[in-house]
């Protein structure tokens, strides 16, 4: 998605002509087609249809909250759900698929078509969406020639194996085939990109080989990425503002093959939250004149029945884990856990009041009494402030170890997410600043000899600077935070060539005073299964390196309990910055500086009937917590920002 406060960008895909055909490399039938379009109107079984939609993602979701969600949107007015599918959850490692739990993607799309609710397809490959890498999976960063976005071979039959995987899942959900798939979008706002036609051409003949819905594009509403993105034969979209959308599309767009309705394919309802003490949450929530603009922009393009629109996002959901992605603006910016994104419908899946207002604009031009009623919003549980004990260091949890003369990328380590320990060992004397490789890539704490000598973040265009004094037998470890790949560059941006650089850990050689160190031990710490951390005794306060806590809490509510009275916001007030696990599940980071003070902890996560609930908490720097380790449910959010210790000069 591309959000215009933040130069962010991502979106969809299809097929057309300017008369009402289906695509024209495939033959299903002499029937009309199912959906297709002519010069200004979409067709649905041969009648006009507008498409009122809004983006949510079921990746980003509980699978036992998929119904809830989607019952919600038809209830607000929508008849169409947009949903990007993320590649590298789908195949996280090269060729194994993963298709069951929260990649089950056909499973959504037919509680979707269950729910009287079709779909427009974003499978990418690339997707933007704040997510890590856009989408990629890490193990192309190991392909030898792989170019991403680009017309480069390593690529499109990476590419290709993905999408041929993913149409084997969903084929028979199609339209043509009585399923809710209506369209399938080509690539994701690539003309903010690039311009390779080649590439993006060869994108269009894989899906029509796979697919026998509509495809499109959509980018955004200026000639040059109208023109970097649309693709002969495919209907071109757009996206942001209605008005000049619209405007430029017919303006800009001269194919006739390109031609079609319009579509607004990503309306934006705010936007996603960064992490930084002076970035407040994002939320149209006591701004109405915001949300008035909103109105009138739904207004505008629903009183044209020529024109269609989709909402990003109609629910945002959460980036759980490591999975958020980031931009770099000659800094790291970094996407929260959260992705609200002050949506229609909240994080937890509860309406707003913007919802309620989308709904009552939406309701002017439906068929009366065609909106179901909207599902009450069950209240959230609290859960009372709880302990969290000292179990062990993050430092005690290493496994095998890799020995190399320089340092190894993360990817080249053969690692994708989490943390990278490097250790050195001192064989002479040496005084200086810490180069951490070209850049810090991204939070790297420095210690020596397990005391903690500062953060170098490049969260920050000036990181701090991070002085060591290294005699024979010294120890210097630098542990590497990968806070998440970035995930859009425009072709305008000076810094565009970063998203073809997505290695994280140590990339180049560690130097103190332009004196390249030689001889490290590196240690992967994906953290992907916490079972491990027991019990210790120890003394938090003069443990310096990471420490792991651990506490439980039980819930005396029933286990036959509705899933959704069990969700709250779980806060761990006294820490700095971290990772939360629940039951296993890891429902991302924390940190101080905000603006997200709290993880979404769904009910899908939480035993009730009495049982033992038990949480691990990786705090990265215990020594400067802020009183006792507790974590507290709220069933309110909180939002809020404060300064960052570790870095009170930085910018």
């Amino acid at each position: 998605m591309r959000v215009y406060f933040i130069q962010t960008a991502c979106l969809l895909l299809e097929l057309s002509s300017s008369s009402a055909v289906a695509s024209p490399s495939l033959t299903i039938s002499a029937a009309a087609p199912a959906f297709t379009y002519n010069r200004t109107n979409f067709l649905l079984h041969g009648e006009p249809h507008q498409i009122i939609g809004g983006q949510m993602d079921p990746q980003r979701i509980p699978p036992a909250y998929w119904r809830d969600r989607l019952q919600k949107a038809r209830a607000m007015g929508l008849n169409t759900v947009f949903s990007y599918v993320f590649w590298n959850m789908l195949e996280p490692i090269q060729g194994t698929w993963s298709n069951t739990g929260e990649n089950d993607i056909a499973a959504f799309f037919r509680i979707a078509h269950e729910e009287n609710l079709n779909i427009v397809l974003r499978p990418g490959p690339y997707i933007c969406g704040e997510r890590d890498w856009g989408g990629f999976p890490a193990w192309l960063a190991t392909i030898p020639g792989m170019v991403v976005r680009s017309n480069n071979e390593p690529f499109l039959k990476a590419a290709k194996s993905y999408l041929e995987r993913l149409a084997g899942d969903i084929h028979a959900l199609q339209i043509t085939r009585g399923g809710p798939i209506l369209m399938v979008q080509v690539e994701n706002e690539y003309g903010s990109f690039g311009n390779d036609h080649d590439y993006t051409s060869a994108l269009r003949d894989m899906l029509q080989a796979n697919f026998e819905t509509v495809l499109y594009t959509n980018d955004g509403g200026v000639e040059w990425t109208l023109e970097g993105g649309s693709v002969p034969g495919v209907l071109a979209e757009v996206d942001g503002d209605p008005s000049s959308g619209f405007s430029s599309l017919r303006k800009y767009i001269t194919d006739p093959s390109q031609q079609g309705p319009l579509l607004d394919g990503e309306y934006y309802t705010w936007a996603p939250d960064q992490w930084g003490s002076y970035n407040l949450h994002n939320a149209s929530e006591g701004r109405p004149e915001v949300v008035e603009q909103f109105m009138k922009d739904l207004d505008y393009v629903l009183s044209n029945e020529s024109a269609s629109i989709s909402l990003y996002m109609f629910h945002g959901g959460t980036n759980f884990g490591f999975s958020n992605g980031a931009l770099w603006q000659n800094r790291t910016t970094v996407f929260t856990s959260s992705y609200d994104y002050g949506s229609p419908l909240d994080e937890s899946g509860r309406t707003t009041n913007l919802y309620s207002t989308f709904r009552d604009t939406i309701q002017k031009y439906v068929q009366q009494g065609s909106i179901p009623d909207v599902p009450l919003n069950v209240p959230r549980m609290k859960i009372p402030e709880f302990g969290l004990m000292p179990a062990m260091g993050l430092f005690d949890l290493l496994g095998p170890v890799t020995t190399a003369t320089f340092p190894l990328t993360m990817e080249g380590l053969g690692q994708a997410y989490g943390f990278t320990l490097y250790e050195h060992m001192a064989i002479t004397s040496v005084d200086g600043f810490v180069q951490p490789g070209d850049r810090a890539r991204d939070r790297v704490l420095v210690y020596v000899d397990g005391a903690l000598k500062g953060v170098i973040d490049s969260q920050y265009q000036r990181p701090l600077n991070v002085s060591v004094h290294l005699t024979p037998g010294t120890k210097l470890q630098l542990l590497v935070e990968n806070l998440g790949r970035v995930d859009y560059y425009s072709r305008e941006n000076p810094y565009r060539n970063y998203v073809q650089d997505p290695y994280k850990g140590i990339f180049g050689n560690v130097t103190i005073n332009g004196v390249a160190l030689e001889g490290w031990d590196m240690y992967p710490l994906p953290l992907v299964d916490v079972s491990k951390v027991k019990n210790t005794t120890m003394t938090p306060s003069s443990y310096s390196t990471p420490l792991f806590y651990r506490g439980t809490f039980s819930i005396s509510r029933p286990a036959s309990t509705q899933l959704a009275e069990l969700d709250t916001f779980l806060a761990i007030p006294a820490g700095v910055k971290g990772n939360v696990w629940v039951n296993g599940f890891h429902l991302g980071r924390y940190w101080r500086v905000g603006p997200q003070q709290s993880l979404y902890l769904p009910g899908t996560v939480v035993k009730a009937g009495g049982q033992v609930n038990e949480v691990v908490v990786l705090e990265l720097e215990p020594s400067k917590t802020h009183g006792p380790m507790t974590a507290v449910g709220l069933n309110e959010r909180m939002w809020g920002n404060e300064l960052d210790q570790d870095c009170l000069q930085c910018v």
